[in-house]
């Protein structure tokens, strides 16, 4: 029995220079590990920081350039109510010549007038041909 308590002995002797070194192994490794999850992390953080930043400027740039839409848009609906507004005074000036009793002998006198226009249009073309040739 003797043999065997000094065999528990050594053996235990010899393994607790082992587990020591073990557990100095165990805590330098679970050390290095959070070393390196806290380097990652800080990697991580710094990647999405970068993101982040770029992001807002994308985003900036897309809101200035739906303001200066919005801008457009508005000058562009500021000029149609204008013009429609020239639009319908016109048309009420049409309708007033058109209601008239005087509106045959005022449709006649445009339509002689276009007539005249086109005849000296022709023959504006047909001397301008007859002087080059």
């Amino acid at each position: 029995m003797s043999s065997r308590r000094e065999n528990r002995a050594s053996r235990a002797a010899l393994f607790d220079g082992i587990d020591a070194v073990e557990e100095g192994g165990l805590r330098a490794s679970s050390s290095y590990s959070r070393e390196i999850g806290e380097l990652d992390n800080d990697r991580a953080l710094d990647n999405l920081q970068d993101r982040v930043i770029f992001l807002k400027r994308l985003t900036g740039d897309i809101h200035e350039e739906v303001e200066s839409h919005n801008r457009v848009l508005d000058r562009m609906g500021n000029a149609m109510d204008a013009s429609r507004g020239i639009m319908s005074g016109t048309m009420d000036r049409f309708k007033m010549v058109f209601e008239k009793k005087s509106t045959r002998t005022m449709c006649t006198r445009v339509a002689y007038f276009v007539v005249a226009f086109l005849i000296l249009y022709y023959l504006i073309r047909v001397f301008r041909y007859i002087m080059h040739s």
